[in-house]
């Protein structure tokens, strides 16, 4: 029986893809396989020593300690793409909104008094106020061609706006989803300099953090709108703020609120809705359950943030162990040699390493001792062990 630790409410239908006769999924329990969650906090958490997979129901890992977890050999899982559809909406709204200055003229109309005939004199004097522009023949700049960038700039170009991309690591499979109309920033200033409206899609990691500064807003086309729907430390606000005020942006779109910026009238701070519908939520979960699933009982591996993707068929009758270790050499040669000297056949084997850790999946032709174990954890490297 596995059992799943659940540390936030998680979609019925991600749960419902745990067998009820081989999981138990809870919020109260103790001594889990697994821990599933989606914004809980996990910093501070003593993470009891049973865990073998920590799953995040969404994209971004920032709320769980990963160096922590790949010190433990524990695999982080996320859901890449999964909530890719709401963010694009989202995105493609945040541009709609600023371009025709919506929040302001709501705000605007809102606050009219007196009858319908005061009113109707009120909006027709005040509605030129409000006057914006359309999107077709715009350039839209996108940094960071993951699974979101792309379904963003795709649409982009569908509504007639010129797109124009940046992201030095785009996988292969995002370049075959990209559009041939997109074309190729060769860096962020590059982008900056030719783009109307910019929207970020990128992880805070040291690299990102504050990508958006005062050197680079001056960079910027006058009056463009800058878009952050990834997370709020890659654009640094006072320098924000302070183009705002100056008229070299015209409007900043977040999903990150902050007493900073909500209270200007140039922003549009929304509550963090980037992935906030059923649909997100629901794939999300299932892909995390789906992913936790096969590496609890196949130990396959498939979009984990600190580990290799590892995926090997299984075939009837074999015996399989998986093995975490520091990525250093000669490891598979003594782990081979273990199992030698306990007389076990190796059928298949597969090693992937990323970064600093390594994974080998081993089937062996019959029952793995437990002394074979033993032996193989007590290598120099070996982070965790376990048979499948």
């Amino acid at each position: 029986m596995f059992k799943i630790k659940t540390l936030n409410n998680i979609s019925s239908l991600g749960l419902d893809r745990f067998p009820r006769e081989t999981y138990e999924v809870a919020s109260d329990i103790s001594q889990p396989d697994a821990i599933m969650l989606r914004s809980f906090n996990m910093h501070d958490m003593e993470v009891p020593a049973t865990v073998r997979a920590v799953g995040r129901a969404g994209a971004g890992v920032n709320n769980i300690p990963v160096d922590k977890m790949s010190a433990a050999g524990i695999p982080v899982f996320n859901a890449p793409g999964a909530n890719a559809n709401a963010v694009k909406e989202l995105v493609l709204t945040g541009m709609l909104l600023a371009a025709r200055n919506v929040v302001q003229a709501w705000d605007y109309t809102r606050a009219l008094e007196g009858d319908d005939a005061a009113l109707s004199e009120q909006v027709e004097a005040g509605k030129k106020t409000y006057k914006g522009f359309e999107l077709p023949g715009r350039t839209l700049g996108v940094i960071g061609l993951g699974a979101i960038g792309v379904k963003v700039a795709n649409t982009a170009l569908d509504l007639g706006m010129k797109v124009v991309g940046y992201d030095p690591q785009i996988t292969v499979k995002n370049a075959w989803q990209l559009h041939s109309g997109v074309e190729q920033a060769l860096s962020v200033d590059e982008l900056l300099s030719r783009s109307d409206f910019v929207t970020l899609h990128v992880p805070l990691v040291d690299a990102t953090r504050n990508l958006i500064n005062t050197d680079r807003i001056r960079l910027m086309r006058k009056n463009a709108v800058l878009l952050n729907f990834a997370r709020g430390g890659i654009v640094d606000e006072q320098a924000v703020l302070t183009a705002l005020n100056e008229g070299k942006l015209l409007n900043y779109v977040c999903d990150f609120p902050s007493n900073a910026v909500k209270g200007n009238s140039k922003v549009i701070a929304l509550p963090h809705l980037g992935a906030s519908t059923a649909e997100a939520e629901d794939n999300c979960a299932v892909m995390i359950a789906d992913q936790l699933r096969d590496y609890l009982e196949n130990g396959n591996i498939v979009n984990s943030v600190n580990f290799p993707e590892t995926v090997m068929p299984r075939m009837e009758g074999l015996s399989r162990i998986g093995i975490v270790n520091a990525n250093v050499p000669n490891m598979v040669g003594q782990i081979s040699t273990v199992l030698a000297n306990h007389g076990l056949n190796i059928a298949d084997l597969l090693n992937k390493s990323r970064g600093e850790i390594a994974y080998t999946l081993v089937d062996v032709d019959s029952e793995v001792p437990e002394a074979a174990l033993q032996e193989i954890e007590g290598i120099k490297g070996v982070l965790s062990i376990r048979t499948i």
